[in-house]
């Protein structure tokens, strides 16, 4: 008997622990994913910007037309 007593209560007790595990990993993806969402603005001129092709005279790198 003392023994299934001490497998139920390991069992509620790792349940609860992967609980606890489980809304802590949501807590800090919900975090790290509005830090994203903040550092995204400052990104999106990354699109904007034109590629550069090298002179091939010169080796100066310039806009592409």
């Amino acid at each position: 008997m003392p023994q299934a007593l001490l497998f139920v209560l390991g069992t509620l007790g790792a349940a609860i622990a992967a609980r606890l595990f489980a809304n802590e990993w949501r807590r800090i993806n919900d975090e790290l994913d509005q830090a994203r969402a903040k550092a995204a603005p400052a990104d999106a001129g990354r699109d904007a910007m034109t590629d550069l092709r090298r002179d091939p005279a010169t080796g100066v790198y310039r806009p592409k037309h």
